[in-house]
This record gives C-alpha cells, structure tokens and sequence, in this order.
C-alpha cells in the first residue's frame, strides 16, 4: 500500500534517486543544489512504498494566491497507478481552491495534465536559468 505524506523530510540522496527513476531532468549529481531545493520548498508531498520514497511533489507558494508545482516525479515502475494524481491532489487540497496551482510541463507531459485538470495556456513567460 503507498503511503502519502508531507511531514515526512526526505534527503537530496533520496530526492535525486527518485529524479533519476522517474526521467525527470533535473541536477542529479548536484547534492547541494538538491537540498536547497528542498529546505526551501513550501510544501513536499512525497509517496512511500513501504519505507522507499517512490514519489515526489515539490512546491512554491504563499499560500493565499499562487503555487508553483516546481516538480512532480514518480519511479517509472511505479507510474501509470495514479500516484502522480494523487500527490497533486493533496498538495492542492492542501492549498486550497483560492490558489491557482501552476506548472512548467516537460515536452513528453504535454498530454499528462490536462488529464489532472490542468489548462494549458499560452499567457506564460520564462527566463531561463544559467544551468
């Protein structure tokens, strides 16, 4: 049975590990730069197969307005079991529906959010980051 949580603290190990299962880009080998990225999450939902983390939503928020889902990574032998739903399910619910919820969507996940009642919009912008 998957367990979810967003009490649990995860480290950059466990964290790049599920990147690297999942086909996520992200910087892997960067274990600094990992656990930055979680001590100033706002909100970590991670899932758990027995006492492996197999999942992971990451996100930015202030709670009354916005919410940047920053990552949503699932182990690929555990994908298509709606853990990925069901991580952004607690996070929005967890948020409330007074926040918009937004995201950058990879290429390959262009037809995996609109199935979790995402709209895609064309009224964003980016800057890129130097790496």
């Amino acid at each position: 049975m998957i367990e979810y949580s967003n009490e649990k603290k995860i480290s950059a190990e466990e964290l790049s590990r599920v990147f690297k299962l999942s086909g996520i880009n992200r910087p892997v080998d960067d274990l600094d730069r990992l656990k930055t990225m979680i001590d100033n999450a706002s909100i970590i939902w991670t899932a758990w197969d027995n006492k492996k983390l197999i999942g992971v939503a990451r996100a930015l928020t202030d709670f009354s307005y916005a919410c940047y889902l920053s990552d949503l990574a699932v182990v690929e032998d555990h994908q298509k079991q709606g853990i990925g739903n069901t991580l952004v399910e607690k996070l929005h619910s967890q948020i409330g529906p007074d926040v918009s919820l937004l995201l950058l969507a990879a290429p390959s996940a262009l037809n995996y959010y609109p199935k979790l009642h995402f709209e895609n919009i064309t009224t964003a912008f980016l800057k890129k980051r130097r790496s």
